[in-house]
């Protein structure tokens, strides 16, 4: 994928230290990758604030990129419009569209397979950021070269 990050610059301790807990045999906090997130979202939306802080609080670095309209993102990056949510973001080469989970995205980065990325369409209440507990929802693995597959379920 282009424009990834160089893995050889290190993450936090302690986001490598919940992709350990998270995800079995993962990479120990020396030898993480680099976890830069830059994310395009609308200056106004409250549950894009929300997933900023469950991101940052897993341990991940964001830049927040403020933007009036965030389809022309979501095209540039490859995000099929069904997949879309209300924010858009990047991460070591792959695009995260929307509120998924952290923990999803350390498996993400320590599996590393080939992919576009992970999406949480549309809105769903009980994830992150949203935060309405109840209601399930499933994360989809996006651009792979066979198709979409269920990534995880919540």
């Amino acid at each position: 994928m282009s424009g990834a990050s160089s893995p050889q610059k290190a993450v936090t301790r302690r986001g490598a230290l919940l992709l350990a807990l998270a995800v079995p045999g993962a990479v120990s906090a020396q030898a993480a990758p680099l976890a830069r997130v830059e994310v395009w979202q609308d200056p106004t939306c409250g549950c894009c604030e929300g997933w900023v802080r469950h991101m940052r609080a897993a341990g991940f670095d964001l830049a927040v990129r403020k933007v009036a309209d965030v389809r022309p993102v979501k095209a540039a990056n490859g995000v099929p419009e069904a997949l879309w949510s209300c924010h858009t973001a990047v991460v070591n080469g792959y695009v995260i569209e929307g509120h998924v989970p952290a923990a999803d995205i350390w498996r993400l980065l320590a599996e590393r397979p080939q992919a576009r990325g992970l999406s949480a369409p549309g809105m769903p209440p009980s994830s992150p950021g949203m935060d309405i507990p109840g209601t399930p929802y499933e994360v989809v693995l996006f651009g792979a070269p066979g198709g979409e597959r269920i990534w995880a379920r919540h």
